[in-house]
């Protein structure tokens, strides 16, 4: 779900088992993504996990830093990590901001314990992209959700398309095809 011209790439770990099975991002029923997305503006609708596809319209890519696993990432043996495979699609691509859908994937690319990483906007770029880690939208990880990093990265990709009082508003150039 890459390609040249992304305004924002999220970075997931790796699908759920639900995920894999389905042969959609994010498909398991209790999962926030396509929720969260839509409640914050990034989608002008709240989008199926089939409809995936659709996200490249809107300036979105997805991928994985475990290309090639699936499950839990505590699960996830170490070999299924990676990053460097990462770092070269976004060098190929170079999207202007790359949003971690979880701090463990932020922390296997960025070789930093998940201590260390707080939400929302880093300091430091990835492979010359603007780099956000958001809170995870798992329902293994709903005790640590929060709406607001989320709010601040729509606001941000609002911003870089010249709606920067756009909270909420998707776009024009991002209406459904």
């Amino acid at each position: 779900m890459l390609r040249p011209g992304l305004t924002l790439v999220l970075v997931g770990t790796a699908p759920s088992r639900i995920s894999a099975a389905a042969r959609a991002y994010y498909a398991n029923p209790g999962n926030r993504f396509w929720r969260t997305l839509h409640e914050v503006g990034l989608t002008p609708r709240q989008l199926d996990p089939r409809e995936y596809p659709l996200l490249p319209t809107y300036g979105i890519g997805l991928t994985d830093v475990a290309k090639r696993h699936s499950g839990v990432d505590a699960a996830l043996p170490g070999e299924a990590w990676a990053p460097e495979e990462l770092r070269a699609k976004l060098r190929s691509h170079q999207p202007q901001l790359v949003a971690f859908t979880s701090k463990r994937g932020a922390s296997e690319t960025l070789g930093l314990p998940t201590g260390r990483l707080s939400y929302g906007e880093q300091t430091q770029r990835l492979e010359g992209c603007e780099l956000w880690v958001m809170p995870s939208t798992s329902p293994l990880g709903h005790t640590h959700f929060q709406l607001a990093p989320w709010q601040a990265l729509a606001d941000r990709v609002h911003a870089l398309h010249g709606n920067p009082d756009g909270a909420g508003r998707v776009p024009a150039a991002w209406l459904e095809p």
